[in-house]
């Protein structure tokens, strides 16, 4: 049974991925510092995997924390060692993810992304843990040609500090490979635009103060929490004007961490860069009119300028993941629709009640 630390594993993502790991036979260890998740997210992880499988023997510890912290990032190391329950492979998905703050904050994100992961990668050197799924993004793409699908060989030309975060960790981890005679074994996964939430309607992403995102702030203003949604530009190139987004499933995004980690354990040393999405194309009223009509509710939207920095269209082409990992999106737009909207009203209950169930404690 093999033991995965997961960083930033209370977030959105993580908690999808925290699900999937520990339905797969993976023992999870969370590194979190809460700064945009709350640490009850975990629980209601463990809620569904405890309801789920009558076997439930896989473990869930939880430390808050920060990947910058050296001396907090060996003692998780050292813990589990002598738990019996060594550190055999690192998702790293910790950060700070708005596009709009790292362009008014961009001193606290490298800070925060690219020290937070040159600390976790000499921890991981220290203790010859050599095996990292890295949450990348498309945004290390930048403005790229419009009607063509992105393949993991197009220049890479990010236009905001977020995005030349991602791609400055990519790089580190290929100096990391290239030094160490090519021992590690490195995924970088490259997210598209993941929504959805688990069918439960347990977990979810669930946005501190104005959602920078889409679709909760789609899912906001249907539940009246936000007046009205505003789509930035009705005049672009495309079939009805709006923007073009590759938009992913966030149980499918989970099962690709796992599928690599899968991969990955199955070589001798390997780094490669992985496009996650579902290779088409879904615009912006599309995805609005797609989620007022199979949730039956009342979305009041209007649409504005266009952004500034704004790619029109933005696809992957994700056939080399199709072909490397034993992997391949399942849910569509409709379900990523329904599912969201699920979340979004059980959330509201889930606020007032809190969950008896306590996560396992390492250090």
């Amino acid at each position: 049974m093999q033991t995965v630390l997961l960083t930033g594993g209370s977030g959105y993502i993580g908690t999808h991925t925290c699900l999937t790991l520990l339905k797969s036979g993976f023992n999870v260890i969370v590194i979190d510092s809460n700064i945009n998740s709350k640490k009850i997210a975990l629980k209601r992880v463990l809620e569904i995997y405890q309801s789920s499988t009558e076997n439930h023997n896989n473990q869930l510890f939880f430390i808050k924390g920060d990947t910058r912290d050296e001396k907090l990032l060996n003692e998780i190391f050292e813990k589990a060692q002598c738990k019996k329950i060594p550190i055999e492979a690192v998702i790293h998905l910790a950060g700070l993810k708005s596009v709009r703050e790292s362009i008014n904050n961009p001193l606290t994100y490298w800070n925060t992304n690219v020290c937070g992961s040159i600390t976790l990668f000499k921890c991981m050197m220290k203790h010859n843990c050599n095996t990292i799924v890295f949450s990348s993004s498309a945004t290390i793409y930048g403005m790229q040609e419009k009607g063509l699908s992105i393949k993991e060989d197009a220049i890479l030309s990010p236009i905001n500090p977020y995005g030349e975060n991602k791609l400055t960790i990519e790089k580190i981890l290929k100096n990391i490979f290239d030094s160490s005679k090519k021992k590690w074994r490195i995924a970088n996964l490259r997210y598209f635009n993941p929504i959805g939430a688990d069918s439960s309607g347990l977990i979810g992403e669930e946005p501190r103060g104005i959602p920078n995102n889409i679709f909760p702030y789609i899912c906001q203003v249907a539940a009246g929490k936000i007046d009205e949604l505003k789509i930035f530009g009705s005049d672009w190139p495309t079939k009805d004007g709006t923007c073009i987004r590759d938009y992913i499933h966030v149980l499918d995004l989970a099962d690709a961490h796992k599928s690599a980690l899968d991969y990955l354990n199955g070589k001798d040393s390997q780094y490669v860069n992985l496009n996650i999405g579902t290779g088409n194309g879904t615009s912006v009223l599309e995805l609005v009119k797609t989620f007022i009509n199979v949730n039956r509710c009342n979305l009041k939207y209007k649409f504005g300028a266009r952004r500034l920095g704004d790619p029109c269209q933005v696809v992957a082409n994700n056939e080399l993941a199709l072909n490397t990992l034993e992997w391949k999106p399942k849910k569509n737009i409709e379900d990523m629709c329904r599912d969201g909207w699920r979340w979004q009203i059980y959330s509201k209950e889930l606020m007032k009640n809190s969950s008896n169930i306590k996560l396992q404690k390492l250090l």
